[in-house]
């Protein structure tokens, strides 16, 4: 029976292990924990029935990618913190995939990696935008075929998601970070920078922190955990400041004039934080500890800035074979 029971979390277990015409097809699931025997046994009839037509090609419709989009942005896109912006981003790509079957997936997501198509401001659209949007799409058709049946079998096993190498390396030291701050005339905003700078929280972070005596206060961060960030004493008068704090494209746009006009054509306000990693690898600090200061979930974020801990490892190969001082005899007693 593919109905088994996982006594150790709770919960039904789907199994499907047959031979359909010469070809073997599995299936493994965990199903809900509140669901009955009953609903159990139910999932089971209509997936084994599922999995039984796609083997034979019957009775399974290729159902369009635009139907997939339009229950995930019902369903799902409501429940995901940016889900405002998953179906901006599901809208942009449209042309891609309106009128499309589910079977064409890959072929969609091949179109839209090459960039074509509209584009905010006539620019081609960036690597990491076109991924990003190419897994919003596949995420909204596989949560259409999985909970709603929709296609025969995964739509998305064929795409191949783009490569993305765009980790920066800019950086300024502290004596560039103060030059800028003095061509700000916005005083909210070389508050902001100082902190970030110093800090290496990201502009989003900055402006929702709470300050609890000598430390910042996240409760919501990128990776869904909260953090705790203790305030340097070089950031401690803007972190105490009375200003109100400025909104987002304010301290972006002011940044990016003063940055300009200090000789950092290049220079992006995110910058700040990679510039504190910077500060940090050079005084010494390990890159564990790096990525603890920066609320790196993954140390593969972390590992960016290896390539700045050169000087560091090299002190530490200097350290192999090296005699150790001798020892102080001991006095007799």
């Amino acid at each position: 029976m593919p109905i088994s029971r996982d006594k150790s979390r709770g919960t039904f277990v789907f199994e499907f292990d047959r031979i359909v015409n010469g070809v073997r097809v599995r299936a493994r699931k965990r199903l809900p924990k509140a669901w009955s025997q009953a609903q159990a046994d139910e999932y089971d009839r209509k997936e084994s029935a599922h999995l039984y037509a796609a083997a034979n090609d019957v009775g399974v419709a290729d159902r369009l990618i635009d139907d997939a989009v339009a229950v995930y942005l019902l369903e799902r896109v409501p429940q995901l913190k940016q889900g405002a912006n998953v179906a901006r981003e599901l809208g942009l790509i449209a042309w891609a995939y309106m009128g499309k079957p589910l079977s064409k997936l890959h072929e969609v997501c091949r179109t839209i990696s090459t960039g074509s198509g509209p584009s905010k401001y006539g620019k081609p659209m960036a690597p990491a935008t076109i991924r990003a949007r190419i897994r919003y799409l596949v995420a909204a058709c596989r949560y259409a075929w999985k909970h709603h049946g929709m296609g025969a079998s995964d739509p998305g096993a064929r795409v191949v998601s783009p490569q993305v190498r765009n980790a920066r390396h800019r950086y300024i030291d502290r004596r560039e970070m103060l030059t800028i701050c003095l061509g700000l005339k916005n005083r909210g905003v070389r508050r902001v920078v100082r902190i970030a700078f110093y800090s290496g929280m990201r502009l989003s972070e900055i402006l929702r922190a709470e300050v609890r005596g000598d430390c910042w206060l996240l409760e919501d961060t990128k990776n869904g955990m909260p953090r705790v960030v203790p305030i340097p004493a070089k950031a401690r008068a803007a972190a105490h400041c009375d200003l109100p704090k400025p909104a987002k494209i304010t301290v972006q746009t002011y940044f990016r004039k003063a940055a300009q006009a200090a000789g950092h054509d290049d220079l992006h306000f995110h910058d700040l934080r990679h510039s504190c990693a910077s500060e940090m690898i050079n005084a010494k600090v390990d890159l564990y500890t790096v990525g603890a200061v920066l609320g790196h979930k993954d140390s593969r974020s972390t590992a960016r800035y290896s390539h700045l801990a050169t000087a560091t490892l090299a002190d530490a190969l200097r350290t192999v074979g090296k005699k150790s001082p001798p020892q102080a005899k001991r006095k007799a007693t």
